[in-house]
């Protein structure tokens, strides 16, 4: 693949942790607008090179880095433009709402053990009372008067732990004309409670909302399967996918008279991998919900699967622990076997993986997918029909923490690929500089990249966005 070396234009600093950068047109204005929302509930857009708050939510989001020592994954995670903004003024938010703190919270550490059956099939009880926090959907819109105000709530969705939660989780299929969410498998590690695999489980899947049917329900209840939705609900609702652990948003990539799908995956101890596919049959969540009634089986000819938790990336999920005779040596265990065999034929590939530890001299070890987003622009030709990713700090970048920058393409013969690192030519000195977040504008000629100086959400007004250069 072609060596690629890019600029980094700063466009923004000293902002707080951007989880969402994407443009839009404001009503009544003429050109796009850089959006940069940030983890701790503002959103602000640029207009004559300054920044302008848009929205600020931050007594809407729970308090962020009070038991993690400063870092925290949930906080302002999505937020996303209707087609018909410019029109309609409407837009949508996913964030970790206030005051929904669980009364008790769920261990944040699982070790499974193949050896001791136990500890592989646990089950989340008593969810009403063990859980970490509440997100929330919801639908804004901006007035005539210049202020957003919200309009509904489409999902109110409990999850078990703080983390995996998904970011830049809201985006709008400009297939279906439909708002996609995409979160994660709830959190932990290795998704002790399989809810990826769980076809009523809400956690773990890609979901598409139907946001033009109006359900007439203001406040839905508090859930965590799809059969505790009211019918209204289920009846706007498709699962585009499912067995993904933790996703930074999806991208489509306008290919003729299709669009490929890109979607990540971030790892659990091997491998962080870029999925990619064109054709799909999502299942209406009504019918997830009748076969379970039925206890019988939805059709799934067609039916995307991510593979996770049997799978991860192109690896069997796997336990990594020190080998005692000699502890520069790292044993793996298959952690579920069983799963991961009955899910070989019937999950996705991924497109590309990277991994953890990689030696070779033209690659890096990464530590966690931040950001997936396809380019069409010309100004930087290597990289035209390309699909770029971020990750979060490369492993080899010790003392000054660098994040990692590539790309990879759909090969003509439909296999797996390989990815090349994206040089910078940028000095961030002294500083640390973790890739958080990858956006791009409305029709993919541009690329936003967003850095943070530090691993910690409380470490504040550390945030610089950048725009990616020839």
């Amino acid at each position: 693949m072609l060596k690629v070396k890019v600029g980094l234009r700063p466009i923004a600093s000293k902002i707080n942790l951007p989880t969402v950068l994407k443009t839009a047109i404001l009503p009544g204005d003429s050109l796009e607008r850089l959006f940069i929302a940030t983890q701790v509930g503002e959103i602000f857009y640029i207009r004559d090179s300054s920044l302008r708050t848009f929205l600020d939510i931050r007594s809407r989001i729970l308090k962020l880095g009070v038991s993690g020592g400063g870092y925290d994954e949930r906080g302002l995670l999505g937020l996303a433009f209707h087609p018909e903004f410019y029109y309609n003024g409407l837009f949508y938010l996913h964030y970790s709402a206030a005051g929904t703190q669980g009364p008790v919270s769920l261990s944040e550490s699982f070790n499974p053990n193949p050896c001791d059956p136990g500890t592989l099939n646990l089950r989340w009880i008593n969810r009403e009372t063990k859980y970490d926090h509440i997100d929330t959907i919801e639908e804004w819109i901006l007035q005539s008067n210049g202020w957003p105000q919200k309009r509904r709530t489409l999902l109110n969705l409990r999850r078990p732990f703080s983390n995996h939660n998904g970011v830049n989780s809201l985006n709008f299929s400009p297939e279906t004309g439909k708002l996609v969410l995409t979160t994660g498998d709830g959190g932990s590690g290795y998704d002790p409670f399989n809810l990826s695999q769980d076809d009523l489980e809400i956690a773990d899947k890609i979901i598409e909302i139907d946001v033009d049917k109006n359900t007439y329900i203001m406040n839905p209840p508090i859930v965590t399967r799809f059969n505790e939705l009211p019918a209204k609900i289920q009846e706007t609702l498709t699962v585009m996918a499912k067995g993904v652990r933790n996703i930074p948003g999806i991208s489509f990539q306008r290919f003729y008279n299709q669009y490929i799908k890109y979607a990540g995956n971030v790892g659990q101890d091997l491998v962080e991998s870029i999925f990619s596919f064109i054709h799909y049959k999502p299942i209406p969540v009504t019918q997830l919900v009748q076969a379970s009634f039925m206890n019988s089986e939805p059709d799934k000819e067609g039916f995307i699967n991510f593979g996770w938790r049997g799978w991860e990336g192109n690896f069997p999920a796997s336990i990594i622990r020190g080998c005692t005779n000699n502890q520069t040596l790292d044993e793996k265990t298959i952690a579920y076997y069983n799963e991961a065999a009955a899910l070989s034929a019937s999950r996705l590939q991924p497109l590309t993986s990277y991994f953890h530890k990689d030696t070779r001299p033209d690659k890096f070890g990464g530590t966690a997918l931040t950001g997936v987003q396809a380019y069409m622009g010309k100004r930087i030709p290597g990289l035209t029909g390309s699909v770029v990713f971020t990750d979060l700090a490369r492993k080899e970048s010790q003392p000054q923490v660098r994040g990692a920058l590539a790309y990879t393409t759909i090969r003509p013969n439909s296999k797996q690929n390989d990815f090349s690192v994206i040089q910078t030519d940028y000095d961030f000195g002294s500083q640390s500089a973790y890739y958080v977040n990858l956006g791009t504008n409305l029709n993919q000629t541009r690329l936003y990249l967003g850095v943070y100086g530090s691993m910690k959400v409380t470490d504040f007004n550390q945030g610089t966005v950048f725009e990616i250069v020839p």
